[in-house]
């Protein structure tokens, strides 16, 4: 069984000052850091969103293709990522899963590589963090929210407890970093 660690949308605009900066989503990055060499492959997603997309009637503008805001937060340790997704990609596409990648098939490789376990870390708990492991339970994997390095954007106060408890209703783990095994 390989595990897999899954950085999900770790980038400048979801980090404070970014244009939908998350409320201390740095301080995701250094526990991310210093977990990240536990896993046999590690994999990233973006919002990869091109200048005109239905997904801003939502959101303002944000992680436009080939910006600094898509680009990844500059301390996250990234020559470890063997793998990055892009999702969003396209007008009518909201990209919340990692799952929904364009341009690789996430399943496809997880399969190929006979990943069992996903470990799920980054912004914002109460989106893509949420909608990635659930997308990945109901793929049939043994999947793991790592509680200590996500964080939410909470437009309603209590949201990110609301998406835990439905990762965890769903069939996620929720851990902390300190509990994970080399």
């Amino acid at each position: 069984m390989k595990k897999a660690l899954l950085i999900v949308d770790v980038q400048n605009d979801f980090c404070p000052g970014g244009a939908l900066g998350v409320k201390e989503g740095d301080k995701v990055v250094s526990v991310i850091n210093s977990i990240i060499d536990k896993f046999d492959f590690v994999i990233s997603s973006q919002d990869w969103h091109p200048e005109e997309s239905i997904h801003f009637e939502k959101w303002p503008p944000h992680c436009i293709a080939n910006t600094y805001g898509a680009d990844f937060h500059p301390a996250l340790n990234t020559e470890k990522i063997g793998l990055k997704l892009q999702k969003g990609t396209a007008n009518k596409d909201d990209g919340y899963s990692a799952f929904e990648a364009t341009n690789v098939s996430f399943s496809d490789f997880l399969r190929k590589n006979n990943i069992t376990n996903l470990y799920v870390c980054g912004l914002a708990t109460d989106y893509c963090v949420k909608a990635s492991a659930l997308d990945a339970v109901n793929h049939g994997l043994h999947t793991f929210v790592i509680t200590d390095a996500i964080k939410p954007v909470n437009i309603h106060p209590g949201d990110d407890k609301k998406a835990l408890d439905e990762m965890y209703r769903n069939g996620c783990v929720l851990v902390e970093s300190n509990a994970l095994e080399a």
